[in-house]
């Protein structure tokens, strides 16, 4: 008995292993993708459910899927109510593991053949490159997976003969709770929903348990899966707060829920259970109570969200970005994070130059600049934090391009504390025009969503502007040898135009690397191609 209980624990183990490898390469495979599906796709609650569903699905992970969902609300870009749908949705795509579970470790018998590819897969793993390597984790993760299901089934398989359903808990109420808290506990206990109904199904299958009783431990796993999400927000923004409290109260009122529906449709699992299998009938529960959950939030979600948020209200803060330090586990939802932020920072100082560059200059936006400052420090601390996948060419491009961005964005700060020589540019005939050209074209990155075309247009104004201080360098020049100008007003004027020019490099620069951000992680509506 102590060798059988050890096989079933090293299988719940292997199982955990094979899990997790399986969902890391299938996320770094279609990692991309299912940002661009989150994010263009999401902007309806029910439409949040599919995307929801569809990612979950893909990449066997509602947590994978609930942390870019929070990186995308943190960031601006999705509302609570579209996130929402995204969480209804999740739920239902994680009951997608029970299925494929039943399929490869009970419906097939591929317990010889995942022993033999798990050599020739861990070698492609370790081995490859890019997608080769990719593909070697996936089937390595499969033959964990299914090496680990097949050590549990040996491991309960003498259990059947001395523990039978009628000798555990679950008849009456009682013992229906009872079953629905050791679901809960084994989902929290393991960090992991699918190894829990993996050993649940193992245990209907081997008829240690019955279907009813397995019903009890699932719903019970349904609301201890939200238990990692709930850990995982502590500290964390509000954005994760809000989504780990929603998910906690869908799960919670999806398991009331599911009593009703149990009773219900008792009859009909029965009859699927005598004319196909009891695994069967079990997920079918599974994924219908999680789908009549959805159906029931779904109509509500804006009254949800309201809730939610009087939940976990807006904390009073002077900082103008947050950065969630929780999502650094995940690169892409940092690097999602990150681009958002330098959005935010980058259209804060073009206001504040706008203003100050034009007929009438305004410095008071300059002044309060403070938040901003202490905002590009904490970026880039954030930034120093964040390990892009070196094979994914779209994380290493736009943590590149964020990196450059941030680097310019501190000089164009430093430039803008520099008051006098705005005035100085202004007060001069030959240099006001332009001057005013680059505070308009200051305006519009301010609240427009096109960085590229005024990227492509601040390169303009930049040769123009180089071109125009040359000539004027040397007239201010003759004029002081004529005795029209003084040294002093020349230095001021020569500043003055250096500034200007350096300003608009440094401008040019940040929207520039904005442009090349969006097309690696396209979270966000892209600019024109041509920058």
């Amino acid at each position: 008995m102590s060798e059988d209980f050890f096989y079933a624990l090293g299988g719940v183990g292997m199982f955990l292993v094979g899990m997790e490898i399986l969902t890391r390469a299938l996320r770094d495979a279609t990692g991309s993708r299912l940002r661009t599906l989150l994010a263009r796709f999401t902007t309806t609650p029910l439409r949040g459910v599919v995307t929801g569903a569809l990612g979950t699905a893909i990449i066997q992970s509602s947590s994978a899927t609930t942390v870019l969902t929070v990186g995308f609300v943190g960031a601006g870009l999705l509302t609570l109510g579209e996130a929402l749908g995204i969480v209804y949705g999740a739920n239902i795509g994680t009951t997608m593991t029970g299925w494929l579970v039943s399929f490869i470790g009970f419906k097939l018998n591929l317990e010889n053949v995942a022993f033999a590819l798990l050599l020739p897969a861990s070698l492609l793993s370790l081995l490859g490159r890019g997608t080769s390597e990719r593909l070697g984790r996936v089937v390595s993760g499969l033959c964990l997976l299914i090496i680990g299901l097949d050590l549990m089934q040996t491991g309960l398989a003498d259990l059947s003969g001395t523990v039978t359903p009628s000798l555990l808990q679950g008849h009456g109420v009682g013992g229906f709770l009872f079953l629905i808290f050791v679901g809960l506990a084994l989902t929290i206990v393991m960090q992991s929903s699918s190894a829990a109904m993996a050993l649940a199904l193992v245990m209907l299958q081997g008829e240690v348990i019955g279907l009813f009783q397995a019903v009890g431990l699932v719903i019970g796993m349904n609301i201890g899966t939200t238990f990692t999400a709930i850990l995982a927000s502590i500290g964390g923004s509000r954005a994760m707060r809000q989504t780990a409290v929603a998910n906690l109260i869908f799960n919670c009122v999806t398991a009331l829920l599911a009593l009703p529906l149990l009773a219900l449709s008792a009859p009909v699992l029965t009859s699927v259970a005598e004319h196909y299998d009891a695994l069967t009938a079990l997920l079918l529960f599974h994924t219908g109570f999680n789908i009549a959950g959805t159906v029931l939030f779904l109509p509500l979600t804006p009254r949800f969200a309201a809730v939610v948020s009087k939940l976990v209200p807006l904390e009073e803060t002077h900082l103008i970005i947050e950065l969630d330090k929780n999502l650094l586990k995940h690169s892409d939802a940092a690097l999602v994070g990150a681009q958002a932020a330098t959005e935010i920072i980058s259209r804060k100082l073009f206001d504040a130059l706008s203003k100050a560059m034009q007929a009438q200059p305004d410095y008071r936006a300059i002044a309060a600049l403070a938040p901003v400052s202490n905002a590009l420090t904490e970026l880039e601390d954030y930034l120093s934090h964040i390990r892009p996948d070196r094979e994914n060419a779209d994380e290493e491009r736009t943590f590149s391009a964020l990196l450059h961005q941030t680097d310019h964005m501190v000089r164009l700060l430093n430039r803008a504390g520099q008051t006098a020589h705005p005035k100085e540019l202004i007060e001069d005939p030959m240099l006001k025009r332009p001057t005013l050209a680059v505070g308009a074209v200051f305006r519009r990155l301010a609240n427009e969503q096109d960085f590229g075309e005024e990227a492509a247009r601040l390169g303009r104004l930049h040769d123009l502007v180089r071109h125009r201080k040359n000539k004027h360098r040397r007239g201010l020049l003759l004029g002081e040898h004529a005795g029209i100008y003084n040294l002093k007003e020349v230095f001021a004027h020569t500043d003055a135009m250096r500034w200007l020019e350096r300003s608009l490099h440094h401008a040019e620069r940040v929207a520039h690397y904005q442009t090349v951000a969006r097309q690696g992680f396209p979270s966000v509506p892209v600019g024109t191609e041509g920058a």
